[in-house]
């Protein structure tokens, strides 16, 4: 499976301690292993996936899409969820 981030997904990603790192990777590892893991977003965020998981007791959305034809998994976005959802809206 191909995986893609997006500009907004890799500044978010230079933001995070060394001790919070694993703690991604190892998230995009589950979606990797089953992209079904998110909860389907609908309306207007209609085909993004989120992931919930927890880095040192803070809960983190991470937003994706799964495209099944080419087998590509696009990463579009983590954050804690304090305006993730009206954030995600403007990327997507």
């Amino acid at each position: 499976m191909k995986i893609l981030l997006t500009n907004t997904f890799k500044r978010s990603m230079k933001k995070l301690h060394n001790n919070q790192l694993p703690k991604l990777e190892e998230a995009i590892k589950q979606i990797q292993g089953n992209p079904y893991i998110g909860e389907l977003k609908s309306g207007d965020l209609a085909g993004v996936r989120v992931y919930k998981f927890s880095i040192f007791n803070q809960l983190t959305l991470l937003a994706y899409i799964h495209n099944e034809q080419n087998n590509i998994l696009t990463l579009l976005a983590f954050a804690p969820h304090e305006n993730f959802y009206r954030d995600l809206k403007k990327q997507v």
